[in-house]
């Protein structure tokens, strides 16, 4: 497809991170602390639970008082981590489109220093991909 002057037009995606779409339930917590799988990918430590009922993909974001004393710090971080989170979502959404399972996922970020955004995002993706392998695992 292309306009008057010539330029090619692709097709957009576009990435949307809603209400929907966050881990708000305290119970739903509960039951991935209780229940779920976990693993460390420095400066990110993933909590992920795959479960049979529920609906599709939930992702929660944290960073810790402890290591960042100021909110606006933390607020920074969990900013950082939804935004790379919700460009990169697409490569878990394959899997859970597959299923008719829901997973839920937490990310804590675990490092003392607000990152740049260049290394969260491949972090991100590096988890992100770790996970998907680890629910094929599962499956299998």
């Amino acid at each position: 497809m292309s306009t008057s002057n010539g330029s090619d037009v692709t097709s957009t995606t576009r990435y949307f991170l809603g209400k929907d779409d966050r881990l708000k339930s305290r119970k739903a917590i509960d039951v991935l602390f209780k229940q779920g799988k976990s693993f460390s990918h420095f400066p990110l430590r993933v909590f992920f639970y795959k479960s049979v009922s529920g609906s599709g993909l939930k992702a929660g974001f944290s960073a810790s008082t402890r290591n960042f004393k100021k909110a606006t710090d933390r607020n920074r971080v969990k900013r950082l981590l939804r935004e790379t989170y919700r460009l990169q979502k697409n490569i878990i959404e394959k899997e859970v489109d597959t299923t008719t399972q829901s997973i839920t996922i937490l990310f804590v970020y675990i490092h003392k220093e607000v990152p740049q955004y260049e290394v969260l995002y491949a972090k991100m993706s590096t988890a992100l991909l770790r996970i998907v392998k680890q629910l094929h695992e599962n499956n299998q």
